[in-house]
């Protein structure tokens, strides 16, 4: 078996895009404050900001676990995972990770 650089940069691109996500869930909830404290703003909107906030945090964990795992090159369900997050958290690395990972699929443990 060939150990290729496959995982290890599948495995950074889902880490950046896993801080990205992160970055816009915190982002989510600083607005949520923001216009919460907001006299004028309709009552949907911070219902709205709690909606999108979660998912976007759930979205860059998982891409941050998946991208240690490919780093690891260990459990490459995992590493599939995060790299398919990825494609939700940010969608240009998702991609290249998610072919990246799908094709080393051999060099995991």
């Amino acid at each position: 078996m060939e150990k290729t650089n496959k995982p290890t940069v599948a495995g950074v691109l889902d880490i950046i895009s896993g801080a990205l996500g992160l970055i816009a869930a915190i982002c989510y909830f600083i607005a949520i404050g923001v216009v919460g404290s907001q006299p004028d703003v309709p009552g949907f909107v911070p219902g709205i900001l709690w909606g999108m906030s979660f998912p976007t945090a759930i979205v860059g964990i998982l891409a941050l676990v998946g991208g240690i795992y490919a780093v690891q090159r260990k459990k490459w369900g995992w590493a599939l995972t995060g790299s398919i997050a990825a494609i939700l958290a940010f969608l240009p690395l998702g991609i290249v990770a998610t072919i990246l990972a799908a094709m080393s699929k051999n060099e995991f443990e």
